[in-house]
């Protein structure tokens, strides 16, 4: 994982002055906040490893729970209760926290631009902010995300109707170093629940991959941007991916507010359905001792996402690639 990214980890309003504990690429992470920012060290005490999370905040430090040394922002300890003399120079690693649209970012260098959040940043849209947590490995969360064709399935009736009518398609691959992107064109709208409240008719459907982790689906219609869903990615730890997802829309007055309401209740259910599927997808790949080497001639992502993942060029940045399928 490259250390220059931000990386989405927790809600904003989850980081009180109580300490919260994250997994951060396998490693444990403390947040909290001190002099109005947010801070991030990481979560062991240098004395005796105790995880800091569970002390306090005591000003503007942090306060570990077992003996009382205390760390400001930077990581440094100021304070060790007891000792009379000159403190001996210790201190916890530390990361680079920034907060942007309600969302907690963290990196290990410094990056050099502010994190992305998603693509209607700057237009004042009607947003909602999730988690979500899968029992699953990266590359299969993130092309569960952008996988059009299992929708018919997993989510009939929610995301697709509940007739076995499809329409032609025709899916165009493209990307580039870092990214890569699906376009289908030629359903004019779905007849799922979601499409019926939230987007209505259809020109273009666009699903996408970024480094470090970040899986995006974006609905056109005829007056342009309808819907984003823009969902950051981390493998937390060996077992579990973890996630932060922007539902975005455009401002529509009241109807965006009521279309916003409809949001996070409906997009919980289809996480919830995805989560099932993933969790006995892994089981069962940690039983069989390892991943499923079969590429389905739908999985138009899979290599690229694997490729990015692993910090090679996607296939797509050199080799554009189109498909007729029936969606």
């Amino acid at each position: 994982m490259s250390t220059h990214h931000w990386q989405a980890v927790a809600l904003s309003r989850e980081v009180t002055r109580h300490p919260l504990r994250v997994m951060y690429d396998g490693a444990p992470v403390v947040l909290f906040r001190a002099g109005g920012r947010v801070s991030a060290l990481v979560d062991r005490c240098p004395h005796r490893m105790v995880a800091l999370s569970g002390g306090r905040v005591v000003g503007d430090t942090l306060e570990c729970p077992y003996h009382g040394w205390r760390f400001d922002a930077g990581g440094a300890c100021l304070d060790i209760p007891g000792h009379i003399g000159d403190l001996p120079r210790c201190r916890v690693g530390r990361y680079h926290a920034t907060e942007q649209d309600g969302a907690v970012f963290i990196a290990r260098d410094l990056p050099d631009a502010p994190p992305y959040t998603h693509v209607l940043t700057g237009q004042s849209p009607v947003c909602r902010l999730v988690k979500s947590t899968a029992q699953s490995r990266l590359v299969d969360v993130a092309e569960n995300i952008l996988d059009a064709t299992h929708t018919h399935v997993t989510h009939k009736g929610l995301l697709r109707g509940l007739s076995a009518k499809r329409h032609r398609v025709t899916v165009t691959v493209t990307g580039g170093a870092g990214w890569v992107a699906a376009s289908y064109k030629g359903e004019d709208r779905q007849d799922g629940l979601v499409s019926k409240l939230l987007d209505g008719a259809r020109t273009k459907t666009i699903g996408r991959y970024r480094h470090p982790g970040i899986a995006e689906l974006e609905y056109w219609g005829p007056r342009g941007l309808v819907l984003a869903t823009t969902f950051h990615l981390r493998q937390a730890d060996t077992d579990t991916v973890e996630g932060i997802g922007w539902l975005a829309g455009p401002a529509q007055g009241v109807l965006g507010q009521i279309k916003a309401m409809a949001f996070k209740p409906l997009f919980n259910i289809a996480l919830a359905q995805d989560r099932r599927v993933l969790r006995s997808a892994y089981e069962n790949a940690r039983l069989a001792g390892g991943a499923s080497p079969v590429i389905g001639p739908l999985d138009f992502l899979r290599r690229d996402i694997t490729a990015i993942i692993a910090g090679e060029l996607p296939a797509a940045a050199t080799t554009p690639r189109q498909y007729q399928i029936a969606l």
